[in-house]
């Protein structure tokens, strides 16, 4: 295992350039040979996209393998990419944001997507004038690409944490506007973690409620990451409060506009997504389901 970290490490150090000539051997084999979830996005595709018809579901579908082939030599160069180098690369937009919810004295959550290139985001830490960041990530199932997605997500600055702990983390911490908390917010719960579910890309959506549940509990700012790819190795987050309705929010009205907002940015972009992503498989497992 060594030695493969040592060979990734050294192949991230290459200029994007030459990674992105990897990308699209990648992207060669997996769309016109391997056909890597073929079946999976296409249907994840059609069910999401009805009004589309069968030539624009395959456009998408080959413009996405283009982007995921990118997100994946690109997430190799995050094992060595510079502070500089992701600030040129990734643009912060209303980063003003962050300090309002600093003078508010609130900690903030950052809710992404499954948004082409969700991993470059990291460097944010250095720009907030927050003292503590922690991106939130998931165990998998092989404990190499854990630690070394860990060791990623430790750069800049950063200080990650498991999904398991990061609540109870939120809870014990001070609420006095020093600490950021970044979720993959779309991520499918697991089918024992399966209570809530509503409509999503026209579909019966399985969605993690652990960040909504801190919504009622504690003050604290909820901000939406919105992720665009301006061109190859170029991206915008463009970050956006959420509010409530009301004068606090109320059970599942930050997962319900949170997935509204993830929504509309999918439809802008439909190839930028994660489409491989088995976001429906669990669709049966729902207790209780909103139409919004």
């Amino acid at each position: 295992m060594n030695f493969l970290i040592k060979i990734l490490y050294l192949i991230s150090k290459l200029p994007l350039k030459i990674l992105y000539i990897f990308s699209d051997i990648i992207f060669f084999l997996n769309f016109y040979i391997v056909g890597y979830r073929k079946k999976v996005i296409t249907q994840n595709l059609k069910n999401s996209f009805p009004e589309k018809s069968d030539e624009e579901i395959k456009e998408i579908r080959k413009k996405f393998y283009l982007n995921f082939s990118d997100y994946l030599v690109e997430t190799i160069k995050s094992f060595s990419i510079s502070e500089t180098e992701s600030r040129v690369r990734m643009q912060h937009i209303n980063q003003q944001i962050f300090h309002d919810a600093k003078a508010e004295g609130k900690n903030i959550i950052l809710l992404a997507g499954h948004v082409f290139n969700w991993e470059w985001i990291n460097a944010l830490a250095t720009l907030t004038p927050q003292k503590n960041t922690h991106p939130v990530y998931r165990k998998v199932n092989s404990s190499f690409w854990e630690n070394q997605m860990k060791k990623v997500r430790n750069k800049f600055g950063n200080e990650a944490l498991e999904a398991n702990e990061v609540i109870i983390n939120i809870f014990r911490k001070k609420n006095d506007g020093e600490s950021v908390y970044m979720f993959v917010a779309d991520q499918t719960p697991y089918v024992t973690s399966v209570n809530y579910g509503l409509k999503f890309l026209n579909q019966r959506t399985p969605v993690f409620i652990g960040y909504d549940k801190l919504a009622t509990r504690m003050d604290l700012v909820f901000i939406y990451c919105e992720m665009k790819k301006v061109k190859r190795g170029f991206y915008q987050v463009n970050y956006h409060r959420i509010y409530p309705d009301g004068e606090k929010f109320v059970n599942n009205e930050v997962v319900k506009k949170f997935h509204h907002l993830l929504e509309n940015t999918i439809k802008k972009n439909p190839d930028n997504y994660l489409w491989s992503h088995r976001k429906w498989k669990y669709q049966g497992a729902i207790k209780t389901y909103d139409e919004q």
